[in-house]
């Protein structure tokens, strides 16, 4: 059988019964299709045991995969293979024997506070060719910074799902086909506010929150590429759509978000997810440390003792 048909077959099966998002899909397409191409199989018969430990050792050892990246290619073969074996079309899942490493566990990287302003101030003052876009673009990375979204999430949003009036945004089948309400800061309200005006001021009708400017159609991870890199070239540090979405985790408990709220804020499915950023905030580790029952009760021993 033809492993290009077949996986064609795994992606409707995967989307339409197993309900996986269109992300996914994507993502079994092009980890797969690299796998048959780079092994050069055309049917599903020519796979061995062999072949694909190969590939995975020349992954790590050629390609230098990190381990996030290894972890994907296995994650979406294993999948496949168990399909084929359930459909008789291997008799075994040659994955399944392979070591699946550990993630390292790195910090996430974020901006600093004084970074993430300095961002947004750069956004707004951006010399732009029209006012629609000053006010689109600093209530897109306000967005980010003030909610965590994720780059889909943003993309995916409607006008129907922000609702200024009760300062909450509504997360449509974010990550996991999951919903979630996300509360709205009044900073950030005041920056989708003057958006919205600009928008109906420029006849945007169509369902999408953030649009485009050149045309009435929802705004695009492509366009929002495009315009990251823009604004890459002006500021002086590096940053990514994901570390704003670190940023934010970081800052939150930094202010003293309760990890558990911060969970369900960033649609984690589980809290130990979440619980990264609380290694990634030195501030936040500090404060803690005020509550130890020892340490205003020593503080005011020494503070007498310097008193005679």
């Amino acid at each position: 059988m033809n492993i290009e048909l077949l996986l064609e077959d795994f992606c409707h099966y995967s989307q339409y019964i197993r309900g996986v998002s269109p992300n996914t899909v994507i993502r079994y397409k092009q980890k797969i299709g690299a796998f048959y191409r780079a092994s050069e199989i055309e049917n599903i018969e020519d796979v061995t045991e062999k072949i694909v430990q190969d590939y995975f050792l020349k992954g790590r050892a050629e390609r230098h995969w990190k381990t996030a990246t290894y972890r994907t290619y296995y994650m979406s073969l294993i999948v496949f293979f168990r399909w084929c074996v359930k459909l008789d079309y291997l008799d075994i899942n040659y994955v399944e024997s392979i070591e699946l490493p550990k993630l390292e566990k790195s910090l996430p990287k974020r901006l600093k506070k004084e970074d993430a302003y300095k961002l947004l101030e750069i956004v707004y003052n951006y010399p732009y060719t029209h006012t629609f876009l000053k006010y689109r673009n600093h209530a897109i990375f306000a967005t980010f910074l003030y909610t965590g979204l994720r780059k889909s999430e943003l993309v995916n949003l409607k006008l129907a799902d922000v609702d200024l009036e009760n300062l909450t945004l509504f997360v449509r089948q974010g990550k996991g086909n999951k919903d979630r309400i996300v509360p709205i800061s009044y900073t950030l309200a005041q920056s989708l506010r003057r958006y919205l005006k600009k928008r109906s001021k420029y006849g945007k009708t169509c369902p999408e929150f953030f649009t485009a400017s050149n045309r009435n159609a929802g705004f695009t991870a492509s366009g929002l590429k495009h315009l990251t890199d823009q604004l890459k070239r002006v500021v002086s540090f590096d940053f990514t759509i994901h570390k704003l979405r670190h940023t934010f985790a970081t800052l939150m408990l930094e202010g003293g978000c309760d990890i558990y709220s911060l969970s369900k804020m960033m649609g984690h499915s589980d809290i130990k997810t979440t619980t990264i950023y609380l290694s990634a905030t030195a501030e936040h580790l500090r404060n803690q440390m005020t509550k130890h029952p020892m340490e205003s009760a020593q503080s005011l021993q020494i503070g007498k003792k310097l008193t005679y």
